[in-house]
């Protein structure tokens, strides 16, 4: 049988989502764009603000975290066409793999919370 998501997945998925932030944060530094301003203040706010928020979460799982960082991911994977640095392509990949996984383990957070699967006990 399924069991609901346990509060060690949740930690597991805010502790990737710490990581994908911390990433998106050092990328332009890493991936050599800090010349082209929109696209490394765009990877630093969003990247501190996903790493922030996953950490509060850490302490306790309150819903709204997990939307807001929905919505930085969604945003991470827009960015790059809607501030116009597509076509750095580090800056773009960074962008849309970190915007990805922190939308995507965000998301499943909240399923998880509103569709607990039926449980063995």
């Amino acid at each position: 049988m399924l069991k609901s998501l346990s509060s060690n997945n949740r930690t597991a998925f805010d502790i990737v989502n710490i990581v994908a932030g911390l990433i998106l944060l050092l990328a332009p530094w890493l991936f050599g764009f800090t010349g082209e301003p929109s696209a490394a203040w765009n990877a630093w706010i969003v990247g501190i603000a996903i790493a922030v928020i996953a950490a509060v979460a850490l302490y306790a799982f309150y819903e709204p975290e997990e939307w807001i960082n929905v919505v930085l991911g969604i945003w991470a994977v827009v960015a790059p066409w809607a501030l116009g640095f597509s076509a750095i392509t580090a800056a773009t990949w960074v962008h849309v793999i970190a915007g990805i996984v922190v939308a995507v383990l965000a998301a499943g957070n909240i399923w998880f919370n509103h569709n607990h699967p039926l449980s063995t006990a």
